[in-house]
């Protein structure tokens, strides 16, 4: 279970941002014991593939917090985004870490079965994500563009580093990220009712 949650943590976290969970990986496995990456994932850990990741990082970081701009940015993580998850959930769910010592054998020997499930995760992260920032773009004239962003990038990272070293807490961590995806979407609804109902009030006399 805890193999699944480590995936599951970090295929979330790169629908929110592709890069942050690969790198934590990689970091983590190349300077710390806090995760070893099985052989078919090692290279995570190569310097020119954290450099790499680290440009890519920085790109993101810039044009996710400009409003329009990370409307665009949007469609092209849509490529993007699952990818990573796919690699983020099978490099992280077996991989040995200080949780997990013996990862199971459905994610070391079946490595499409890990695969296909961190992208459809990191898809629909990425897919509420994209749905939800053009409306409070329009809604708060692109104020919240950078806001937001920062956030996403700060759960991204938290995400990342408690499927690595607390994975039981994913579990925590996803329960509230949907209740609060889904009061977002009942508060959005209920304005907009709001907002139909005072114009089909006819005008006093």
């Amino acid at each position: 279970m805890l193999e699944a949650l480590t995936g599951t943590g970090l295929a979330t976290a790169a629908g929110l941002n592709a890069y942050i969970p690969l790198l934590i990986i990689g970091l983590l496995s190349r300077y710390t014991d806090l995760i070893t990456l099985p052989g078919t994932w090692a290279w995570l850990d190569n310097g020119w593939v954290l450099s790499i990741l680290f440009v890519l990082l920085a790109i993101e970081f810039v044009a996710d917090k400009i409003p329009a701009v990370d409307t665009v940015n949007d469609v092209v993580q849509t490529f993007i985004r699952p990818t990573a998850g796919g690699m983020a959930f099978a490099a992280g769910s077996g991989s040995e870490t200080i949780t997990v010592e013996n990862p199971a054998d459905l994610f070391t020997q079946k490595l499409w079965i890990p695969i296909a499930i961190g992208v459809i995760i990191s898809l629909t992260v990425h897919g509420a994500k994209a749905t939800a920032r053009p409306v409070m773009n329009v809604a708060t004239v692109g104020v919240a563009a950078p806001v937001v962003s920062t956030a996403e990038d700060a759960t991204s990272t938290g995400l990342s580093l408690i499927a690595i070293i607390v994975p039981i807490l994913i579990i925590v961590c996803l329960i509230v990220m949907i209740w609060l995806f889904f009061r977002w979407r009942k508060r959005r609804r209920q304005r907009r009712l709001d907002r139909t109902n005072t114009i089909a009030l006819p005008p006093l006399r």
